[in-house]
């Protein structure tokens, strides 16, 4: 059983976090633990915590509640119609550190900032060939191997 630390807080076993609501730590902890105690009835992929399935879901029922108001296009997820919503106001949030170039999405600026470093993290079982994308990979599976 879990403790308080002091009165009316309870703590992580792994790191610093603490709540004064034992549920919120012992949901916590299953980021560290990986436990993912709630799974999909269509596909059975498994998550962590509830309220991922329940956008998960989403993929299957075809939901999309969030609605760009400029070209009433729809998203699955809030993320993405603010990722979106940058293609109309054209912002870009994100700047190398290299040369300053700017991008609206992170995983573009990190994918970019692979072409300074060199860093090709994707690579196939297969042969050994390294990619700087999963995408620039997954082709070259398809063309290669298959």
């Amino acid at each position: 059983t879990m403790r308080p630390r002091y009165q009316g807080m309870y703590d992580c076993k792994f790191c610093p976090y603490s709540s004064r609501i034992l549920f919120n730590v012992a949901r916590h902890e299953r980021t560290h633990t990986g436990e993912k105690p709630f799974r999909c009835s269509v596909c059975k992929r498994a998550f962590a915590f509830r309220g991922d399935l329940r956008i998960h879901m989403r993929i299957h029922t075809g939901e999309k509640p969030f609605c760009c108001e400029v070209c009433q296009k729809a998203f699955a997820k809030k993320s993405y119609l603010v990722v979106h919503e940058r293609v109309h106001t054209g912002e870009k949030p994100y700047q190398c550190g290299t040369c300053n170039k700017e991008f609206s999405q992170k995983s573009n600026l990190s994918c970019h900032e692979r072409t300074h470093s060199g860093e090709r993290p994707y690579k196939c079982e297969a042969c050994g060939k390294a990619f700087r994308q999963s995408v620039h990979l997954r082709r070259h599976r398809k063309k290669v191997h298959e």
